[in-house]
């Protein structure tokens, strides 16, 4: 897979919203641009193989790629909390 300067400036932009989104919804996760941004791309494959295991389908096209990384992004904040001793409480923003 041969990725251009285009391809590439639409994931970064896609990690950075994702990570930013998963950010403001998991209390305490923000962590600055470049780890959001970085916890974007990896939530964005976590939510691109976890999602079609449960047979959800978003669609095509950016708004729905966002959706699916911040799904992805969300679960793997989730993740990072419970193994850095956060428990289960304080999780979602109120």
């Amino acid at each position: 897979m041969h990725l251009n300067t285009e391809s590439l400036l639409v994931i970064l932009l896609v990690g950075v919203v994702a990570g930013w989104l998963a950010g403001q919804i998991v209390r305490g996760a923000g962590f600055g641009l470049i780890a959001d941004m970085a916890i974007g791309i990896v939530g964005a494959l976590i939510g691109s193989w976890l999602l079609p295991q449960l047979h959800i389908a978003l669609g095509s096209g950016i708004v729905p790629a966002t959706a699916n990384a911040t799904i992805g992004a969300i679960i793997l904040l989730l993740i990072i909390s419970v193994v850095r001793g956060g428990g289960r409480r304080n999780f979602w923003r109120r």
